[in-house]
């Protein structure tokens, strides 16, 4: 349903690589990860840490192929995650 729109996901965490990939072949995950164990990508992108919410709290960008950020969502919690139709929606509105 992404790629159908021409976009890619990408995952990125905070933990190490080895921890990262295990996790994903564990999970099967159908998408590509990016372990970020010193947290480089998150701070470029101001991604929020809060040790009470238990680390990084989510956040969602589409990012076109120029690299301009075209839509960016950062959570309030964990549950605070927009749906696959909402992005969807926004995707089909660029």
């Amino acid at each position: 349903m992404f790629e159908q729109r021409g976009a890619a996901v990408l995952v990125v965490g905070p933990d190490g690589p080895h921890a990262f990939r295990s996790y994903w072949q564990e999970h099967e995950m159908p998408f590509p990860g990016l372990a970020d164990l010193r947290s480089r990508v998150a701070d470029q992108y101001y991604q929020e840490f809060n040790l009470l919410k238990l680390g990084r709290i989510p956040a969602l960008f589409i990012i076109d192929r120029l690299g301009q950020i075209q839509y960016a969502h950062y959570s309030d919690s964990m549950k605070d995650i927009p749906t696959n139709a909402e992005v969807l929606s926004i995707l089909d509105s660029l």
